[in-house]
């Protein structure tokens, strides 16, 4: 009866994620028009360009290789299973024991690369350049991800996930001043891999500040919109990931049904708060020079490592 429950957890919590992603899109595009006194478009707006790129016919160069034809069923299934090992609503579903935060980043860094690869293939000099842009980025913020592995490790033992959250959620783990670190570098690497403003603007079309719309820029039709769904679920994975790890408080068991719909009601407060201080955030600020990029990673990496460094001292005392 367990593993029927966890499998039942498992379909709701993809059914919720891919239903979600462009919902959580259309309320932060929505939530930054009014912060720029615009009414904005409707909330529902993403689901319909899905629409309506799904039946458009997409066109593809001549010089096109097979990669480029694959990259965006590649990359959305990685995005994909990686949100299949992030849990929303309640722990232990059937991914559980495979729920590991360095496969979560290869599944990332899978997705990049084979976008990356895809930008190049035909040769034109936008796709190089946002190509180019994103793997450097990318240099820096798995560093830092690391880091932060390697200090969430360090207090739970682990690195899956599940068992990640089901320490924080019932011990008494407390405030600690690593986690502080742990979840500032985090949020500095969310913004960089999922190309927000200060590092990236996905709103943009000046060809020469683009770094991801760079390398989808020759994509159209359902191509297209398979990598549009899979940068919306990307945010909301990394939503997720974010209270999974900060706030598991309220998640639920996959054990006990009954507890899934607080599980739900707090994933949805989680990341409607995320949604709403992001919207805050890049209402506030300008896109920085790309030069300046690395240094904004950077500042991720050092806090991803004071982060390490403190918990070994306090362990070291302890």
């Amino acid at each position: 009866m367990t593993a029927l429950f966890a499998l039942i957890a498992e379909l709701l919590h993809m059914a919720l994620m891919l239903a979600a992603a462009p919902l959580l899109i259309g309320l932060l595009r929505k939530a930054e028009a009014r912060l720029m006194g615009r009414a904005g478009p409707p909330i529902l707006q993403p689901v319909r360009d899905l629409i309506r790129l799904v039946r458009k016919q997409p066109v593809i160069a001549e010089n096109a290789t097979w990669l480029f034809r694959a990259a965006p069923t590649v990359h959305f299934a990685a995005i994909a299973a990686a949100a299949a090992l992030v849990p929303s609503f309640t722990l232990g579903m059937t991914t559980a024991p495979m729920s590991d935060l360095l496969v979560i980043g290869g599944l990332f860094a899978l997705a990049r690369c084979v976008l990356a690869l895809a930008a190049m293939d035909i040769g034109t000099p936008f796709g190089g350049l946002g190509a180019s842009r994103e793997m450097t980025f990318g240099t820096f913020a798995e560093p830092a991800l690391l880091l932060v592995v390697l200090t969430l490790s360090l207090i739970a033992g682990t690195t899956n996930l599940d068992a990640i959250a089901t320490l924080l959620r019932d011990s008494s783990v407390g405030l600690r001043v690593s986690l502080g670190l742990a979840m500032l570098a985090i949020f500095a690497i969310a913004i960089a891999e999922n190309a927000r403003i200060p590092v990236d603007n996905p709103a943009t079309h000046l060809e020469l500040t683009m770094v991801h719309e760079a390398m989808t820029l020759e994509y159209s039709g359902r191509h297209l919109a398979l990598l549009e769904m899979a940068s919306w679920l990307k945010l909301l994975v990394w939503f997720t990931l974010i209270g999974t790890i900060f706030a598991p408080f309220a998640i639920g068991s996959a054990e006990y049904p009954l507890a899934w719909l607080s599980g739900l009601t707090a994933w949805a407060l989680i990341v409607l708060a995320l949604a709403g201080a992001l919207a805050l955030f890049e209402s506030s600020i300008a896109k920085m020079r790309i030069f300046r990029v690395p240094e904004f990673l950077g500042v991720a990496v050092l806090l991803g490592l004071l982060a390490a460094i403190f918990l070994f001292v306090s362990q070291g005392f302890a």
